[in-house]
């Protein structure tokens, strides 16, 4: 009798052991998935210092929260980190990409126009991480230029360099889905542009900010576009109020950048 009831009860404790095997690689998962790095797990420290001539050299020292440097960044449009720069009036605009020098640290070198307070926003990707974005006020020292307002523009039409580019939206209200809609012409001919050159991986960059510069937008082209005349580009306005549109494309290895600024209702 012993020996039947050996044997009944030893499948019970191999299925107990399989269970309680099971239940720890669950276990092992949730701990392995709440390791993933958040932007809220992450500061950035910014320094900016004289370099040579009228150039200042940024540095962006890319940190979790307890002190230790994230040290492995993935390429996101073709770039480790997408550094914009704004001056607080909006008139001044840049978008270069800082060499990664190791260690959580990335740095370059910009020729501010005037000394004065800037908008510095970072875009990029840890490994194991949440793609994310950090800004900041910084001060930049020199002579400050006289203050541009921002005006709305009556007419959503630009010429750059001989590039006629022409705005157009379904509406213009906040917290509504919508396409920016940009149309490419030959100034002189008035013909479609064509030859759009991929930029950053795609037919074209666009980057939205608030007229106080605290609302950031980073809006990635529609996939599966050819090469011009018409870029499309999805987004959502958080919030009513002023903003200024940057558009930037590539022709002949040359990038040309589009400012707009419209009002949302």
């Amino acid at each position: 009798m012993s020996r039947i009831i050996l044997v009944l009860f030893l499948p019970l404790l191999l299925l107990s052991a399989c269970g309680g095997s099971n239940e720890s690689w669950e276990n092992e998962k949730v701990a392995e998935v709440g390791t993933r790095i958040t932007a809220d797990d992450v500061k950035a420290n910014w320094k900016i210092e004289s370099a040579l001539g009228d150039e200042q050299r940024i540095q962006l020292k890319i940190l979790k929260n307890d002190g230790k440097p994230i040290n492995d960044f993935e390429i996101t449009h073709e770039k480790l980190l997408h550094l914009i720069i704004v001056s607080k009036d909006l008139a001044y605009f840049n978008h270069i990409h800082p060499e990664y020098k190791g260690n959580g640290l990335f740095e370059i070198t910009n020729n501010f126009p005037a000394g004065g307070k800037y908008k510095l926003i970072a875009d990029f990707e840890p490994s194991d991480g949440d793609s994310m974005t950090k800004m900041a006020w910084v001060d930049v020292e020199g002579s400050e230029k006289a203050s541009v307002p921002v005006v709305v523009d009556d007419d959503l039409v630009k010429s750059v360099d001989g590039n006629r580019v022409v705005l157009t939206m379904d509406s213009a209200e906040a917290n509504k889905e919508l396409t920016l809609k940009f149309t490419i012409t030959d100034e002189k001919t008035n013909q479609p542009i064509t030859d759009l050159e991929p930029y950053l991986g795609a037919i074209g960059h666009v980057v939205v900010l608030s007229e106080d510069g605290e609302r950031y937008l980073h809006v990635h082209a529609v996939e599966g576009q050819g090469s011009g005349p018409e870029a499309l580009f999805e987004t959502e306005f958080p919030k009513s109020g002023v903003y200024k549109i940057w558009l930037q494309f590539q022709r002949d290895n040359q990038v040309f950048t589009v400012p707009f600024v419209i009002k949302v209702d």
